[in-house]
């Protein structure tokens, strides 16, 4: 890769179909502790960030050295850039940048009360003559751009999402008890949303390079 390429996020999207022919015989016995819908979808994710990134590096899929545990981000060694991952009910995505980044994926015909979900999570749009203003698809993108971001700060969910502040111009996402301050992105990507958060204003644009599915 030249210099140009090196600094733009390298994303990957695959429909959930049920791969696991890619797997570390520690990820295999990893798997085996996991309840069966669990087991599943950490194999595919395995399967797929090796998949992924041996493009990436040119390098055997099984040979690729990431940390990847249930329930944790995924990781590689210093010097090989970052990743990150998400996964809806039929799709997942990575990301590889040279910087620290998170990703975050979601449907855009995803079903719930998203007025509630505004009022319980976000402080900022929880007042009653805002509301009424408020899209579905609008909280969408938030809740999107929101996760990327606790994915990007390895956070947890349950315990970070109502620090997370969202503005819409400039596209930035600030942590106020942490004082940590992000830029994100959002790609439609025909049913789905993408959001991508990072710290340093240098991956606009960033495009899907890889894709398993035939539109």
């Amino acid at each position: 890769m030249n210099e140009y390429e090196y600094k733009i996020p390298k994303i990957w999207f695959y429909e959930i179909k049920g791969v696991q022919d890619v797997a570390t015989l520690e990820e295999i016995k990893t798997a085996k502790k996991l309840t069966n819908s669990r087991s599943k979808i950490f194999l595919e994710t395995r399967a797929y960030l090796r998949q992924s990134l041996s493009t990436l590096f040119d390098l055997d899929p099984l040979e690729i050295p990431i940390n990847a545990y249930p329930g944790e981000p995924p990781s590689l060694p210093s010097g090989m850039g970052n990743i990150s991952l998400s996964h809806c009910k039929d799709a997942i995505t990575i990301v590889w940048h040279e910087s620290k980044i998170g990703i975050d994926i979601e449907r855009t015909d995803r079903d719930f009360n998203h007025k509630k979900f505004a009022e319980k999570y976000f402080f900022h749009t929880n007042k009653s003559n805002h509301n009424n203003y408020l899209t579905k698809n609008m909280i969408l993108n938030q809740w999107c751009a929101v996760e990327a971001a606790i994915k990007w700060d390895h956070g947890k969910l349950a315990k970070d999402i109502n620090h997370w502040q969202f503005f819409e111009n400039p596209k930035e996402l600030i942590h106020k008890k942490k004082n940590i301050r992000l830029h994100y992105s959002k790609i439609n990507f025909h049913n789905w949303t993408i959001a991508l958060a990072y710290e340093e204003n240098t991956s606009s644009n960033p495009e899907i390079i890889c894709c398993s599915k035939n539109f």
